[in-house]
């Protein structure tokens, strides 16, 4: 394999003689440059998409004799009845000898502006230019600087590697052969190479010179210099880091294709290797290549990329649950990066040490624990400060957005929060920074969600599915997915969630930590509706697969544990719910968790002890929750907290204060779309309703009056609990109409509703089996 010089940059640089001998017109100048330059300069595309076929850009790196025809032929030339393709096709084939070959690259210079020395050696020997119509190139400018490259390259390439790239540039030109004998008819069979017109043993010299080497070989060989897969690797690199993918098989074979006809293996190959194994979940191979390629990369770099090294291998430690080795190799990278002044690793290791330490505050000493909030403040402020400082943008638009997670998660202001969060879309719009939109849109979510606005969240989630969603990092994209699903589920929409969670691209889960959220969360889902239908067995048998696979997101494990509280209270096994939730809350309080989780347990348990026969003990409580809930302006958790006390006040008989509790928040309730919510809160009603009518005198307006209203509830409680597919809860609406109608003294209309409630628990079992 060449180390620079190919085919086809004979091909660029034949094309570039053309414009320099002004053959090409002005209407088709700037899309030939446009082609040339964007071959020669690597270009960001804003449009990439995820999907495989997308994944195999890097054939772009390689330019086929059938991409010059297609770019040029379709520009006519500045000789009348001749297009570009005429005229770079005749250039192409002028080439036609080794010498020939050695000509054209001498040649090369006079595209080129004089320097200074020849300039004035042109000068003292009285060498005028006659004026002709010859565009000369600067030698500083991209086309100048690549054919001064090509120069150098050919003048330092050894003969056997001259000898191929001649016989490569000939198998490379004769697709054209028949174009080119249809305008040149003298042209013969061996007009490739000069030397074999008029031969005898033309057959024999030709084999013997030239072989048999077929197309596909010289494809891979011929086509692709040193210096191209150099390129394409940093590519892939890029793609790899940017996107957090894996290589596609197809892409795969081409590399591997590449490599095996390399003599010397560039040793970043080692690292795309090192990060597709990684993401296929594969240790032993990843920590190997990660290894391997360190060990060729500093053998001349001394200390210089020391840090790098081990901020990898901290990566990787904790990626496969090693958080012991990766926090202490984590911390040396510390060391490393302020020993060799590396300010940019430094913030990168100190920004991901933050952000382990909140996900796994037992693994760090002093973060994330009990107290040292102004530690972690003072630690995104530094990190803020020298990201500025140093214009890493992506640093600080993320340290804003960490800063707007910690106001969310400790309860205090809501402005503050969405300030910072403001701040962080402006640096990601003036900076053009599209990889950090999808955790600014996925915090955006977040807020609305918990501000009892669930459109909203819904729209940011689907406005980021629908307009980012191809250039943003596949784990922001599954997390909106999974967002979106989740509120789906909420409104009782379960096929259209799990649909939702099933358009997730097949390779994508060749990612195992993406495979690995995308499962578990697919199994959170199935678990709620395995739950609301009351199939108990399947839901264990669902929870323990999800036990099975511990989840690094605290959203996502908290919700786990929190359907499994869910499981024992529909079992009845409120002993042991009580045990673990009281495990769950003192944990939560070690681990200074979410306000939002400390709120959720404070209902549960209020609810909870409820159900015990302690509904005193759980009024505290639940006025604790509503607190704490309205302090952070979690609306939804203070709407179930208030749910939890109206439910207190009916145990309680005050049946009239719980009755103006709930009616008071129901609007609220219903404006946060989560079926099951308002379900529970029409239940709490229904019971208040019932209550103040066996207060009332029999017989009277007033008695009727309530009953009335209670069947108007337990309607719309039946509908909610429908959505959701929730069979207890339909039974027990059914079984209390029976109740009302018993109790006016409807019997008849009492026995339909409880022929429909056995009718219900029959369809219930046969489901079930």
């Amino acid at each position: 394999m060449a180390r620079y010089l190919t085919p086809s940059k004979i091909g660029l640089l034949s094309l570039i003689s053309l414009y320099t001998d002004s053959l090409v017109p002005s209407s088709a100048v700037i899309p030939i440059m446009s082609f040339i330059v964007s071959h020669l300069i690597s270009v960001e595309s804003p449009n990439s998409s995820y999907s495989s076929s997308s994944l195999s850009r890097p054939r772009n790196f390689i330019i086929s004799i059938a991409d010059f025809q297609e770019a040029c032929s379709v520009y006519p030339s500045a000789i009348p009845g001749r297009n570009v393709w005429d005229l770079l096709l005749k250039r192409l084939w002028e080439i036609n000898s080794f010498d020939a070959l050695h000509v054209f690259f001498d040649d090369l210079n006079t595209l080129l502006v004089k320097t200074r020395e020849e300039q004035k050696a042109d000068a003292e020997q009285g060498i005028v230019k006659p004026p002709d119509n010859r565009i000369l190139l600067s030698r500083t400018s991209p086309l100048g600087t690549f054919i001064r490259r090509a120069q150098l390259e050919f003048v330092r390439i050894q003969f056997h590697d001259a000898v191929t790239l001649w016989k490569n540039y000939v198998s490379y030109r004769q697709p054209t052969w028949a174009t080119w004998r249809k305008r040149n008819p003298l042209a013969g069979r061996e007009s490739f190479d000069v030397n074999l017109d008029g031969d005898v043993m033309h057959d024999r010299l030709t084999n013997a010179i030239y072989g048999q080497d077929s197309r596909k070989d010289a494809e891979i060989a011929g086509d692709v210099s040193t210096d191209d897969l150099e390129r394409l690797l940093e590519f892939q690199v890029d793609e790899m880091q940017k996107l957090g993918n894996r290589i596609p098989s197809e892409v795969k074979s081409q590399f591997r294709g590449m490599l095996e006809s390399n003599i010397t293996i560039p040793s970043l190959s080692h690292y795309v290797k090192f990060l597709d194994s990684w993401r296929a979940g594969d240790y032993p191979s990843s920590f190997d290549h990660l290894h391997r390629y360190f060990d060729y990369t500093m053998q001349n770099r001394d200390r210089t990329f020391y840090q790098y090294a081990l901020l990898n291998l901290a990566i990787l430690q904790a990626d496969f649950g090693c958080y012991s080795e990766a926090v202490a190799a984590m911390q040396e990278t510390i060391s490393a990066a302020r020993e060799n002044k590396d300010m940019g690793c430094l913030n990168f290791s100190l920004s991901w040490l933050y952000h382990f330490g909140k996900a796994h505050p037992n693994e760090v000493g002093g973060v994330g624990k009990r107290g040292m909030m102004s530690i972690e403040r003072e630690g995104l402020a530094f990190l803020k400060t020298k990201a500025k400082e140093t214009g890493m943008w992506s640093l600080w638009s993320t340290s804003l957005l960490s800063e707007a997670k910690l106001a969310l998660a400790n309860g205090e202001s809501i402005p503050t929060a969405f300030e910072n969060v403001i701040k962080s879309s402006h640096i990601n719009v003036n900076k053009g920074m599209t990889n950090v939109v999808g955790s600014q849109m996925l915090l955006q979510s977040s807020l609305w969600g918990r501000l009892g606005m669930t459109h909203l969240s819904w729209s940011y989630s689907d406005m980021f599915l629908q307009c980012y969603a191809g250039q943003a990092p596949y784990d922001d994209v599954l997390k909106h997915i999974c967002r979106s699903a989740y509120i789906m589920a909420q409104t009782g929409h379960y096929e259209d969630a799990l649909a939702r969670m099933q358009e997730v691209d097949s390779e994508w889960l060749r990612n195992l930590r993406t495979y690995q959220y995308w499962a578990i969360f697919s199994g959170v889902l199935k678990l709620r509706r395995e739950l609301h239908r009351n199939n108990l067995r399947t839901a264990e048998h669902l929870l323990n697969q999800l036990f099975a696979q511990d989840s690094t997101e605290p959203d996502v494990a908290f919700e786990v544990k929190i359907l499994d509280l869910d499981l024992l209270m529909r079992r009845g096994s409120y002993p042991e719910a009580l045990e673990k939730l009281e495990r769950l809350s003192s944990r939560s309080i070690d681990e200074d968790a979410d306000v939002y989780h400390r709120a959720r347990l404070l209902t549960l348990r209020a609810q909870l002890l409820s159900k015990c026969g302690a509904p005193l003990k759980g009024f505290s409580v639940a006025m604790r929750a509503a607190s704490v809930a309205w302090r952070a302006r979690i609306l939804p958790s203070l709407w179930d907290a208030l749910g939890a006390v109206a439910n207190i006040l009916v145990h309680l008989r005050e049946f009239d204060a719980a009755v103006k509790l709930m009616v008071a928040i129901i609007p609220q309730i219903l404006e946060c779309e989560d079926a099951a919510l308002s379900a529970h809160s029409y239940s709490v009603l229904i019971d208040a309703q019932m209550g103040l009518a066996g207060l009332a005198a029999r017989g009277t307006p007033r008695r009727k009056e309530y009953l009335t209203k209670a069947m108007e509830y337990i309607d719309r409680a039946f509908d909610e609990y429908s959505r959701i597919e929730d069979i207890k809860g339909q039974c027990e609406m059914i079984a209390k109409k029976a109740t009302i109608m018993h109790l006016v003294g409807d019997l008849e209309l009492a026995n339909d509703y409880a022929a429909k409630y056995l009718d219900l628990k029959q369809k219930w079992r046969n489901e079930i089996e």
